[in-house]
Formats: structure tokens, C-alpha cells, sequence
């Protein structure tokens, strides 16, 4: 292969430049999706919920409702390259794997596991050892799945795993990667780190970039360029790259819909940045929606440039600057309300934001609202059912349907003053 810096010569480079351009491929869809990036706290505080359960004896012997399952389905939603991702995790009665519910010593080797992985920083040498470990553990049905995981623990230096960015790898370096064999991943895992390092003006430190790329090589999205000096093969895969078509009516469909559901989402952020505003209060919009158009001007236009420093200065920040809307008492500086609206995304991804939220503020007279559609209130009930989020339930986090919010929504920026008026129509969910 031929230098990077030379483009016209190097098909991997031109590839990346396709891929980078691509309004269907990942890294579009999902690198840049301004949503990636708020549940890797919540999910990383859940990791801590497991291993707490796991040391304690409380885990379970049980997949389903548990502390597990709530974070690796909250990873599975992230998009196209984690679909499927709790498969590995799914318990098969009839396989008895993976093995790490009804066999104890497995159940701590791998709480064990996520422990050291949660608390070692990044270091790459720790996270290593500590894979290695767990390979030498040989808990039946437990592999790079895993991964994923440790992904969101540590997206700078652990990639992500799963079939199709195995074909892609060993498609684009001749590789011969099996999966489900932890010495395989991190084989792969070096040369995805070189190959990165290579390509790093087009893609990221964040692993989760070469991780979409080489996904969609993998899915069959693109052709894959010839590896050896053959100018006529470089001319056919030149011609054969250029002739990808767009993704097929169904996909325009999918991309519309989610168009039409930010649309949506801000609608429903702009009502309570103007409700907040008429009952007292300062407004912070989530970060990654400041700049979203509303209105003829921005989402965030009079609402707070940046929160009290209080709040900036606490461990929750990361999750405090994601959510949606909330209601500052900046004289205080304390959050009087948090609103996570869910239109058509995962209600699961909302709660453990405000749970996440709930444990690290650690203040009383906190509201928590989650505003979604009136048919989605069985979904919501359903949801905090789960043991993993009884803790949620005792927090007293209310739901605000979208009919309540519009009907009475000229009363009380007319009238309101306070919470009173919101507490009213919020329904209680317990």
C-alpha cells in the first residue's frame, strides 16, 4: 500500500474520504449523531451498579430485569454497529452460557473484570492484563463481546467487536481474525491502533470512528479496495466505489422519519425552555441541542450560556450539560427540575440519566419529568418495574404527556409561577 500522502495513490485513504462523506454510513449516522455521546456516563456508572451487585451477592442468577441487562440493551440501542450487541449476554438455558449466572466463581471473575477496567484510567497495559485474566478464567460463552462493553469505558483505547468489523478488518488487511477468541481480539485490536495511527487526520482517537468504518467494509456498504500494485484492479475498484449507490428507498424513509423526530424533540424542548422561563426560572438547553433552529433563532436563545459553577465543578457534569431541559435556581445554584424528553427513543435511556442525575446531585426538592407521548405512559410504567430501577421508582421521576403539556401550556406561561403549576399536570408513576 502506498503512502497516505499521496491520495490519489492510496485506496484505503480514498475509501476513508468516501466513507467520511457518506450521509448513510456510519460515521454520519452515528459518529457525528449529537446523541452518542450521552449515555456513556450513565452506562459507566451501570457498569458500577454490576460489579457492586456481583461483590455483594445480590446480582442474581437471572439475565433478564437485571442490572446487566439494563446497560447492554442501553448499549445494543446505540445505532447500527451495536445492534445485537446483548446477544452475547442473553442467557441460552439450553447451552448454559454465558456462564456467569448460575457458576459463582465466573459471576466474580467477570465482576472482578469490569472492576479493574472501570478503575485503571485507561491505562493500556492494565486493561490488557486484565482481559488476559479473564480469558484464563475460561468462562464458557463469555469472548470479545465484551468489548463493547469496555468500549464505553475506554473508547480511546478498547474497540469495538463484532462480526461485521471483523470481515471488514480482514478484508481491508488480509487478516484471518476468528471471532470469539479473546487472543484474536486484541491481535485485531493492535492493528486497528496502526492503522489508526496511520489514517489520523481522518479519523478520531476515539476508536468508536475506525470501529464504523471498518463496520461498514464488513456489512458489504463498500467495495474493498485491492491491496496489491495493480493499476487496471485500482482502476476497477475505483470505478466500482464510485458507482455505490445511495442506501435504498426504505433507508431515505428511516433517515426522514428521524429527521421528523428531532423536529419533534425540539418542539417539545422549546415548550419547556418557555415555561421554565415564565415560572421563574433560568434555563439550560442540553449542549448538544443549543444551536438546534427554533423559531427563526436557536434553541438555546435566552436561556443560560453556561450553568452555575457549583454544578460545573460536580462529578455530574457530564450528565448534567445532556439533559434536555432543565430549570436552574441560579441564585441557589441548584437544579429545581430536569426534563428528558423521549419522543420516539429509548425511555431506558432517559431514566438512567436521571438517576444518574438523582445520585450525584444528592439534593432534595429535585423534580424529574419524563415528557414523551400519551401512548408511551404503559412504557414508562413498564420500564420502572424493572429491579434494576427501583431505585428510579423511589425517587419519585413523574411523567408529563405531550397532550397535558400543550393544553395547558398558554395557562401557565400566562398565569404559573413556580412548580406548582408543572406538578399539576405531571402524573405520578407509582
Amino acid at each position: 500500500m502506498l503512502d497516505p500522502a499521496t491520495p490519489t495513490r492510496d485506496p484505503l485513504l480514498r475509501l476513508l474520504e468516501r466513507w467520511r462523506e457518506d450521509p448513510y454510513g456510519t460515521y454520519r449516522t452515528w459518529f457525528l449523531w449529537d446523541q452518542r455521546l450521552k449515555n456513556f456516563r450513565s452506562i459507566r456508572r451501570g457498569i458500577s451498579v454490576v460489579v457492586a451487585e456481583i461483590e455483594s451477592g445480590s446480582f442474581g442468577n437471572v439475565y433478564k430485569g437485571s442490572s446487566l441487562e439494563t446497560i447492554v440493551r442501553s448499549i445494543a440501542e446505540q445505532r447500527q454497529i451495536f445492534r445485537g450487541a446483548d446477544h452475547a449476554f442473553l442467557w441460552k438455558p439450553k447451552l448454559r452460557i454465558p456462564d456467569i449466572y448460575e457458576n459463582r466463581p465466573n459471576q466474580l471473575a467477570f465482576g472482578n473484570f469490569l472492576k479493574t477496567c472501570a478503575c485503571c484510567s485507561g491505562r493500556e497495559s492494565k486493561l490488557v492484563d486484565a482481559i488476559r485474566e479473564l480469558d484464563r478464567a475460561g468462562i464458557k460463552g463469555l469472548g470479545p463481546a465484551a468489548a463493547n462493553i469496555l468500549y464505553f469505558l475506554h473508547p480511546t483505547v478498547v474497540s469495538p467487536f463484532n462480526t461485521s468489523i471483523v470481515k471488514g478488518y480482514n478484508a481491508l488487511t488480509g487478516a484471518r481474525v476468528k471471532l470469539g477468541r479473546w487472543e484474536e481480539y486484541l491481535a485485531m485490536r493492535r492493528g486497528i491502533l496502526e492503522m489508526n495511527s496511520r489514517y489520523s487526520a481522518l479519523l478520531s482517537n476515539d476508536l468508536g470512528a475506525i470501529a464504523g468504518f471498518l463496520f461498514d467494509v464488513g456489512s458489504g456498504r463498500y467495495p474493498v479496495p485491492p491491496r496489491e500494485s495493480d493499476d487496471e484492479a485500482l482502476t476497477r475498484w475505483e470505478e466500482d466505489l464510485a458507482a455505490v449507490r445511495e442506501e435504498s428507498a426504505k433507508a431515505m424513509r428511516a433517515i426522514r422519519a428521524a429527521r421528523d423526530e428531532d423536529h419533534t424533540h425540539t418542539e417539545i424542548q422549546g415548550w419547556l425552555r418557555d415555561l421554565g422561563v415564565a415560572v421563574g426560572y433560568d434555563v439550560w438547553i442540553a449542549s448538544n441541542d443549543r444551536n438546534r433552529p427554533f423559531r427563526g433563532g436557536r434553541l438555546s436563545d435566552g436561556c443560560l450560556d453556561r450553568l452555575p459553577e457549583v454544578l460545573e465543578e460536580s462529578p455530574s457534569f457530564d450528565t448534567i450539560r445532556f439533559i434536555d431541559v432543565l430549570w436552574v435556581d441560579t441564585a441557589a445554584d441548584r437544579v429545581v427540575a430536569a426534563f428528558e424528553v423521549e419522543h420516539t427513543t429509548s425511555i431506558r435511556s432517559g431514566i438512567l440519566r436521571m438517576l444518574d442525575l438523582a445520585l450525584d446531585l444528592a439534593q432534595t426538592g429535585l423534580s424529574m419529568f419524563l415528557v414523551a407521548p400519551d401512548s408511551r405512559e404503559a412504557e414508562v410504567r413498564e420500564e420502572l418495574e424493572r429491579p434494576a430501577f427501583r431505585r428510579v421508582a423511589d425517587l419519585d421521576v413523574r411523567f408529563i404527556a405531550y397532550d397535558d403539556l400543550q393544553k395547558n401550556f398558554e395557562a401557565i406561561t400566562r398565569f404559573g409561577q413556580g412548580m406548582k403549576p408543572i406538578d399539576a399536570i405531571a402524573r405520578r408513576l407509582r
